[in-house]
């Protein structure tokens, strides 16, 4: 399963961004083979409005089954749900590694 996590910095060991739509970057995990890779959301941060459409539809282009935030504004929540993409919520304080081990894999 490809899984996308908003996060603060570009490794496993970040902390997670709480926010979805203007997260600073989002790290793209593998489950399957393990493999990792950043990207960053900052064409999206940027823009005054429509920020967490764009960022939705940005994870989607990219096949991501599951995304994990803190926190998914009701219109980006739409254009996931529509794309079939699962939204996982998850507590600020975890990393990236955290969290995926706490909502992926149980």
């Amino acid at each position: 399963m490809k899984v996308a996590v908003s996060t603060l910095g570009k490794t496993m060991e970040d902390k997670i961004d709480p926010r979805f739509g203007r997260a600073q970057g989002f790290v793209f995990y593998d489950t399957e083979s393990g493999d990792s890779e950043y990207t960053g959301n900052g064409e999206n941060i940027a823009l005054a409005q429509g920020a967490g459409t764009q960022t939705a539809q940005f994870i989607a282009d990219k096949g991501v089954e599951m995304v994990i935030s803190g926190h998914f504004g009701p219109k980006a929540a739409q254009v996931l749900q529509t794309a079939g993409i699962q939204m996982k919520e998850a507590e600020p304080a975890w990393t990236v590694k955290e969290a995926i081990e706490q909502l992926v894999k149980g």
